[in-house]
């Protein structure tokens, strides 16, 4: 499996005879870090990646290139195609010139990562009867076995469900309404033991979910997949990040609009009318400062 590729473009950098740091950046999870020294009519440079944050998300690879570009044009661009496994790597690219007019440089990166396939989860399994499970639940007229306690700890809304104070607690089944089985099964997959991490097309029903069964857990461990690995539009972002209380996930949107640009996108998406006052009053003090 595969996702969209990251992509980034370095400022112009003037190099000299010694082997020095010229750029550092992060992108969606890519940590690079360009070096480089000119010896002759030869420049040499050294690129070190680290994806740790990706390879935690399961990633294995990343492919892609990296090209080199000098700023008079009077060379060739250089484009270097990479497969990368490790995930702490440098590698070094030389460069050869002839009389240079300036000793200035750029460099750009598109890479890809590559995600292994999870297995899908079976949610009969996942629900299935053992001895560690101690109270059932009935969802589309399916059984559901899970530990009271468990998902006590993670949820109020649980926690109330199984108290001696609550009529269903007594029950030795109890019903939950207005939700699938496979719904159900995809919010408990995402906190169960072997879980299974959000991708963009889960993040919303997840969070309406989380929501509705005060699971604070589900919408943080989604907070860090919008922030660190979602290809989401900003506007969509924002008011996800406005309508669940993701306040990390909000400073991080507000921060990225540095555009009249990006001002009129979100201005004229069908999320900006959902935005709740005390955002668009956030908004309005972040634009104001780009005048």
């Amino acid at each position: 499996m595969t996702q969209l590729e990251i992509s980034y473009q370095s400022e112009p950098k003037l190099i000299n005879n010694t082997f020095e740091a010229l750029d550092d950046s992060v992108k969606n999870g890519i940590q690079c870090r360009w070096l480089g020294r000119l010896t002759h009519a030869q420049a040499s440079f050294g690129f070190h990646f680290n994806w740790e944050e990706l390879a935690n998300q399961g990633a294995d690879r990343l492919s892609g290139y990296i090209i080199i570009k000098e700023s008079t044009n009077s060379v060739a661009p250089q484009k270097t195609e990479v497969d990368i496994t490790n995930t702490s790597i440098t590698m070094m690219t030389p460069f050869s010139m002839t009389q240079p007019l300036k000793y200035v440089f750029s460099f750009e990166y598109s890479l890809t990562p590559h995600y292994k396939e999870l297995k899908k989860v079976s949610y009969d399994e996942l629900f299935a009867p053992s001895d560690m499970t101690d109270a059932v639940l009935v969802v589309e007229e399916k059984r559901i076995h899970v530990n009271k306690a468990f998902l006590s700890i993670h949820s109020d809304y649980f926690k109330v469900l199984f108290s001696n104070n609550f009529k269903e607690g007594s029950l030795s089944e109890i019903e939950i309404n207005d939700i699938s089985y496979d719904d159900f099964g995809l919010l408990c997959s995402s906190f169960f033991p072997n879980l299974q991490f959000p991708n963009d097309g889960t993040v919303e029903k997840l969070l309406e979910l989380g929501r509705r069964f005060l699971l604070s857990y589900v919408i943080r461990i989604v907070e860090y997949h919008l922030i660190h690995g979602s290809k989401i539009g900003i506007p969509k972002m924002i008011w996800l990040a406005d309508e669940y209380g993701m306040e990390e996930l909000l400073e991080k949107c507000i921060r990225e609009m540095d555009s009249l640009e990006k001002a009129k996108q979100l201005r004229e998406s069908e999320e900006f009318e959902k935005l709740s006052d005390t955002t668009r009053s956030k908004l309005c003090g972040r634009l104001a400062a780009l005048l």
